[in-house]
C-alpha cells in the first residue's frame, strides 16, 4: 500500500473512533454488550508501539486458541472414523461421507461467521463460537456406540461443522487489529495456529487409540469439552471488540462483482481445500489402500497436518517480502510435483515414498494458504492506490480497501473450505469406481496445473499494471 493510502487508513480509523483513548482502554456504552475499543489506529506508529501492539497480541493469542479448538472439533471425525470398526457396519465410502459432511457445513457457515464480527463484535462472537463447539462434542458423547444408525452419525458429523466457521470470524477480526505491514505475519500466525488443530486432534486420537483402545471414542470429547470452556472463558476475560471492525453494508455484493474474488477463491480451493481435505481423508486412505490398522494409520497421519500448519505463517512472511503471487505460483508447481510423487508411489505400492509425497503436499498447501491470503489485502491496496492517482479522496479509497478485503477474506475462506469437500468426494468416487485413490490423484495434479497457470496469467505476467506488488 502506498504511504498516502496508509495515511488515509490512519485518518479514517481516527475519525471513526470517536473520543481518543489510550491503546487498550476499553469502554462500555449503553446498548453495547462486552468490552469495546473506540479508538484503534494500528497504522499510526506511535499508537502501535505505545500499547497498540500489546493489545493486538493479546487478542491474537485468544483468537488463535479458540480457532485452534474449532479446527480440532471440525476435523474430529477424521479421527472418529478410525474408531468405527466392523461393529458399526460402515464401508469406506460411507466413512468418506462422514468426513465430507462437516467440511461442507463448516464451509457454508464461514460467510455468516465473517459478518458476525461486525454485527456482534469480535470478542462477543468469539465467545459464542467457542461455546457452540459443545454441541458436536456432547452429541458424540451421547450417541457414539455400536448399533447407532448411520443417519444419526451423519447428523452428529454435520454438527461438527460449527468448528469450521471459527476460522472466518477469527481472520476477519484479527485483520482489523493489525497494520497493513504486518498483516501477512499476523494472519498467517492466526490461521496457522488454527490449522494446527487438525494435527493436534489426530495426535490426541493416536494417544487415545494407543491407551484407551478402539472401543473408547468418548475419551476424545472428554478431553475437549473442558478445553472449550477454557477458550470461551479466556476470550471473555482477555479479548476486545473494535468499533472500527465493521463490514460496510453492500461489501459482499460489491466483492462478488469483482473478478479477483473468484480467482483468489479458486487458488484457495487449491491450497486450503487440499490441506483440510487431505487432513480429513488421509487416515482412511491409508487404511483402505495400504490396509493399515486404525492405530497404524493414526501413527502416520498427524505429521503432514502438523508441518502444514506450522509453515503457514512463513507463507505469509514470504509473501510480505517477495509478493504473494510469486510465492503462490511456485507453490502450486511444488504441489503438482508432490501429487505426482504420491501417484507414482501408489501405483508401485511404496509406502515411504507415498508418505513423503503427502508430506510435501501438506507443507506446500500450508505455505500457499499464507501466500494466497496475503494477496487479498494487497489486491485492494493496489486498487486503492490506483483510485487515489485518479483523484479519489484518500480516506474514501482507504476505507473502501479495508472493507472489501474483509469481505473477500470471508468469501475465499468459505469457497476454499468447499475444496475440502471436493477432495473427500474425489477419494470416495475413486474408491467406488476403481477400488483405489489413483484417479483422485490425477485430478489433483490437473487442478494444481490450472492454478499455477491462472496465477501466472493474472498476477505474474500482470496485464493489469495496477496490480504491481500483489
Amino acid at each position: 500500500m502506498s504511504s498516502d493510502v496508509t495515511n488515509a487508513t490512519t485518518a479514517a480509523g481516527s475519525s471513526a473512533a470517536g473520543t481518543a483513548v489510550t491503546p487498550g482502554t476499553t469502554v462500555t456504552k449503553p446498548g453495547r454488550a462486552g468490552r469495546w475499543i473506540d479508538d484503534w489506529r494500528p497504522e499510526d506508529p506511535s499508537f502501535w508501539e505505545n500499547g497498540g501492539r500489546r493489545v493486538a497480541w493479546r487478542n491474537l493469542v485468544w483468537s488463535v486458541t479458540s480457532e485452534h479448538i474449532g479446527f480440532s472439533i471440525w476435523s474430529i471425525w477424521s479421527v472418529m472414523v478410525l474408531f468405527l470398526g466392523p461393529a458399526y457396519g460402515i464401508d469406506p465410502a460411507g466413512k468418506f461421507l462422514l468426513t465430507a459432511l462437516p467440511t461442507l457445513v463448516g464451509a457454508t457457515l464461514r460467510l455468516p461467521y465473517t459478518f458476525a464480527v461486525a454485527t456482534f463484535g469480535g470478542r462477543n462472537f468469539t465467545i459464542a463460537a467457542a461455546l457452540l463447539l459443545l454441541i458436536p462434542t456432547i452429541f458424540i458423547a451421547i450417541v457414539l456406540e455400536p448399533g447407532v444408525s448411520y443417519t444419526t452419525l451423519l447428523i452428529a458429523a454435520a454438527t461438527a461443522g460449527v468448528g469450521g466457521g471459527n476460522f472466518a470470524s477469527s481472520m476477519t477480526n484479527i485483520n482489523s487489529f493489525y497494520p497493513q505491514r504486518e498483516k501477512g505475519w499476523a494472519l498467517g500466525l492466526n490461521a496457522g495456529g488454527g490449522n494446527l488443530g487438525v494435527a493436534v486432534v489426530q495426535l490426541i486420537g493416536l494417544l487415545v487409540l494407543a491407551t484407551a483402545g478402539v472401543d473408547n471414542p468418548r475419551v476424545m470429547v472428554a478431553i475437549y469439552i473442558p478445553l472449550i470452556v477454557i477458550a470461551a472463558l479466556g476470550s471473555a476475560l482477555k479479548m476486545d471488540n473494535l468499533t472500527v471492525a465493521s463490514n460496510a453494508k453492500g461489501a459482499l455484493r460489491e466483492v462478488c462483482r469483482d473478478g479477483h474474488t473468484w480467482i483468489i477463491s479458486l487458488l484457495y480451493i487449491g491450497t486450503f481445500g487440499s490441506f483440510i481435505g487431505f487432513g480429513f481423508a488421509f487416515g482412511q486412505v491409508l487404511q483402505v489402500q495400504f490396509t493399515k490398522t486404525p492405530l497404524q494409520a493414526a501413527y502416520l497421519t498427524f505429521l503432514g497436518p502438523l508441518l502444514g500448519s506450522l509453515i503457514r505463517p512463513y507463507g505469509g512472511m514470504l509473501a510480505d517480502r517477495l509478493g504473494g503471487s510469486r510465492v503462490t505460483f511456485f507453490n502450486f508447481i511444488a504441489m503438482a510435483v508432490g501429487a505426482s510423487v504420491v501417484l507414482i508411489a501408489a501405483l508401485n505400492q511404496t509406502l515411504p515414498l507415498y508418505l513423503a509425497g503427502f508430506i510435501l503436499l501438506f507443507i506446500f498447501s500450508g505455505l500457499g494458504n499464507g501466500s494466497v491470503y496475503k494477496m487479498i489485502p494487497a489486491i485492494f491496496a493496489a486498487k486503492a492506490a490506483k483510485k487515489v492517482r485518479a483523484g479519489t479522496e484518500l480516506q474514501v479509497a482507504a476505507v473502501e480497501s479495508a472493507r472489501l478485503s474483509g469481505a473477500l477474506i470471508g468469501i475465499a475462506g468459505a469457497i476454499g473450505a468447499f475444496g475440502g469437500v471436493l477432495v473427500n468426494l474425489a477419494f470416495r468416487q475413486s474408491f467406488l469406481a476403481t477400488k483405489s485413490a489413483n484417479a483422485a490423484y490425477v485430478s489433483f495434479i490437473v487442478f494444481y496445473a490450472i492454478c499455477f497457470v491462472v496465477t501466472y496469467a493474472v498476477y505474474i505476467r500482470k496485464s493489469d499494471k495496477s496490480l504491481e506488488g500483489v
